[in-house]
């Protein structure tokens, strides 16, 4: 089974039910599902999607909806050594380079996000959910 890591913005398409890409992040928890993938997040991931969730949903709608997550995805800890291997990234945005790391210390070859370019000097393979899909 493959590890996938979800960047943030495909979590919170499903939490924030944002269109377009709703049905295709959908999708990929129906792969979750099936036990076709093992869907990872980033312990930071949490926190971000709390904190914009909250401000659109409201704090018990952010609450239940990470409840729900975390019965579905693994959550990987983001520890010293995690923030000391993004701060030698060659990863422009911090927030990329943690989830970067966390993946590759955790064996985690494929990044999936709908902001390819922004993992552009990563050495994981990142993929679109639409490509990820279609594979």
């Amino acid at each position: 089974m493959k590890k996938v890591l979800f960047d943030t913005n495909i979590i919170l398409d499903i939490a924030l039910e944002r269109e377009p890409f709703f049905e295709e992040a959908f999708k990929l928890f129906e792969l979750i599902d099936k036990r076709e993938i093992i869907g990872n997040v980033t312990a930071s991931t949490i926190t971000d999607i709390y904190y914009i969730s909250k401000k659109e949903k409201g704090h018990k709608k952010a609450i239940d909806f990470i409840k729900n997550l975390i019965e579905v995805v693994e959550v990987i800890g983001v520890d010293k050594d995690i923030i000391i291997k993004a701060l030698c990234s060659d990863i422009k945005d911090f927030e990329d380079a943690i989830q970067t790391s966390a993946a590759e210390m955790n064996e985690i070859e494929i990044i999936i996000t709908r902001n390819e370019k922004d993992f552009s000097n990563s050495t994981l393979k990142i993929i679109s959910p639409k490509g990820f899909l279609i594979e």
